[in-house]
């Protein structure tokens, strides 16, 4: 058994996939729609369940169980605890002013990009977007722009663990065909995509960099094509989420 393996807490990560299986369709699971989401026996369920309920993050009633408010404190801890969110919200206010449109602060996890902060607009989207939301980092210009600066090591995890569907007609779901859009990324330094993740939605995206250099988020603005043609959005939008980005990665000391 190797030292990894001995550090391993497996009775902790099945209280996280208990908790990670509350979602949007199963706001209220009962004990054995739990059981078949996570793969976990009624038994270890059920003793998760009462762990929870005890330290005051689910409750229970009636034979199902939801969330309390205290899972937010989690969240809130990693806000606190990143200068980036902090740093963040003025500048996608100033963002979302200038240009009318969503801005966002996304982070790589994995294989996607969560949305760590927005400020949205009014607007009538099929996709719904919230700070937590998670897309595929391969399908977007958040997940272009944040691989596109990654360490190799990096990109080939995520690439590796990434099921490349075509969720729309000009997806990119290639290997390769990728990697050549994220040298294309690097050059041009942003990422821009139209109707990759879903039809109608064109979204642009460039780097957040650490007073080290280091690529720490991405700064994003999306609209749709109801409103404005890609290169009405790059002409429009583009030098707005440059100064946003840049803006950011100064008031995190990065100095170019």
């Amino acid at each position: 058994m190797s030292d990894n393996e001995r550090d391993y807490i497996q009775s902790l990560e099945r209280g996280f996939a208990v908790l990670l299986a509350f979602d949007a369709q199963t706001p209220n699971p009962t004990l054995a729609e739990l059981a078949s989401a996570t793969g976990l026996s009624r038994p270890a369920v059920r003793r998760i369940l009462l762990t929870l309920q005890r330290l005051g993050y689910v409750t229970g009633v009636n034979g199902r169980w939801s969330l309390t408010p205290r899972v937010l404190s989690i969240g809130q801890h990693y806000s606190e605890t990143h200068s980036l969110l902090d740093a963040s919200t003025p500048r996608l206010v100033e963002l979302a002013k200038k240009t009318d449109e969503s801005a966002s602060l996304g982070v790589l996890d994995g294989a996607d990009v969560v949305y760590a902060a927005r400020v949205p607009v009014r607007r009538i989207m099929s996709i719904n977007v919230s700070v937590g939301t998670r897309v595929p980092a391969y399908a977007t210009s958040m997940g272009r722009a944040l691989l596109a600066w990654a360490p190799i090591e990096v990109v080939d995890d995520v690439l590796d663990a990434t099921h490349f569907e075509k969720l729309e007609p000009g997806t990119i779901t290639d290997r390769q065909t990728l990697l050549d859009e994220l040298v294309t990324v690097r050059e041009h330094g942003y990422s821009l995509t139209s109707e990759e993740l879903e039809q109608g939605l064109i979204s642009v995206a460039a780097p957040v960099r650490d007073a080290v250099g280091s690529v720490v988020g991405v700064v994003a603005c999306s609209t749709s094509t109801a409103r404005n043609t890609v290169e009405q959005f790059r002409t429009g939008a583009l030098p707005h989420v440059l100064d946003a980005a840049n803006g950011l990665s100064a008031d995190l000391g990065y100095r170019s």
